[in-house]
């Protein structure tokens, strides 16, 4: 089977809530990575056969297929398409499979992947809000075959996150030091400049801003719960986010063709599902299966991207694993450095290539929780 390179990938910095990238049209936004991507490598762009993009809440400024007005709002030329998906929290990490997938198949040489989140300008759950004026509730109430085979019981992820700190009996206390160790690996790895590669500046931001460099346990631990007598709360749960990532993808052909330089390889790509009630165990899952079908072993992978979406889903998914912590997460996570949902996907590829690079690493392993009990893994191979 043909392979899938991925050449080069980079993002924006992550803009905390009401933050610095809080003012950008979300297609500014989305067009910033493809910006840099495009002049960072130097070929036709006219050669990119499509732009798949990851994007949720795709109203408004998100609306009109944000994947092909991103590739226009960049500036480039007008005969490249663009599509949007949407897996809910995995919609750029999918968009990185279906533009691998494409490359495989023999019927594309050259993709750009990647997605995007404007959650300052359109929040979470805004489709949902914006269809109560039609008349919906939510995606499943009212609906008769939902119904029959989950009853009304509560579709939160709230819910989920709390379920799953009591099954995996993780207490209050591991879930605030996961987040503190966030946090602390977060802002050791700004201060070392080890995001610096993948970054590219955008308004005026050159960082992330979401990181908390003054974050303690005392102060995680003085933090109300989301729900009364449960253990989730604000601080150890990912944060909200803007942000923007793309990735070039190439088949072999158009390396040789045109010169470039490969990262990585696209070495193992899959996608699971769980139940959509407790909606966050997908990794679980998925892990098992993409390990079992690529023929690996947990040892055999050098670093490990779980997002964060709250502490108790990648704690969990450590504890059934028995991944150990000092392989997951080494730069901090969601919930020191956001969960722009959209966008999420390919900016913890881009993040993960380079720790590889940083690191020697040779395999590095990515998964996240998704909306739908769902969950993708994606495995790369540093080159």
């Amino acid at each position: 089977m043909p392979e899938a390179y991925i050449i080069d990938a980079i993002r924006a910095p992550v803009g905390r809530k009401k933050g610095s990238l809080a003012h950008l049209h979300p297609a500014d936004l989305a067009a910033h990575p493809i910006r840099a991507l495009m002049a960072r490598n130097a070929f036709d762009p006219a050669l990119v056969e499509d732009v798949v993009w990851g994007c949720t809440e795709t109203i408004g400024g998100q609306a009109g297929d944000i994947g092909r007005t991103a590739w226009l709002v960049a500036g480039l030329p007008e005969d490249v398409p663009g599509v949007t998906i949407d897996r809910q929290c995995g919609s750029a990490q999918q968009a990185v499979h279906f533009a691998a997938q494409g490359v495989m198949s023999g019927t594309q040489d050259i993709v750009v992947a990647g997605g995007s989140q404007a959650m300052n300008r359109i929040p979470i759950m805004a489709a949902m809000i914006a269809g109560q004026t039609y008349g919906f509730d939510s995606p499943f109430v009212g609906s008769t075959g939902w119904d029959a085979r989950y009853g009304n019981e509560e579709v939160n992820q709230i819910r989920s996150a709390e379920m799953i700190a009591e099954k995996w009996a993780i207490s209050r206390e591991e879930l605030d030091a996961f987040s503190h160790a966030s946090h602390m690996r977060a802002q050791a790895a700004t201060e070392a400049g080890w995001f610096k590669a993948e970054i590219a500046p955008l308004a005026g931001l050159d960082r992330d801003e979401t990181i908390r460099p003054g974050t303690t346990l005392e102060g995680l631990a003085s933090l109300n719960p989301v729900r009364e007598g449960g253990r989730v709360t604000a601080g150890n749960a990912s944060q909200n986010s803007d942000c923007a990532a793309a990735l070039l993808i190439a088949s072999e052909r158009a390396v040789k063709e045109h010169g470039f330089r490969p990262r990585a390889r696209i070495h193992h790509m899959s996608v699971r599902a769980d139940n959509p009630v407790w909606m966050l165990t997908g990794p679980i899952t998925a892990t098992r299966y993409a390990l079992k079908k690529s023929g690996m072993k947990l040892e055999d992978i050098d670093l490990f991207e779980c997002n964060e979406a709250f502490a108790s889903v990648t704690l969990a998914w450590m504890k059934e694993l028995s991944i150990p912590h000092e392989k997951v997460n080494v730069q901090g996570g969601a919930i020191a450095l956001g969960h722009p949902i959209g966008s999420t996907g390919a900016k913890l590829m881009t993040t993960l290539l380079n720790a590889l690079e940083r690191t020697g690493g040779r395999y590095g392993l990515q998964t996240m929780c998704e909306g739908g009990g769902q969950a993708n893994v994606t495995i790369i191979e540093r080159l």
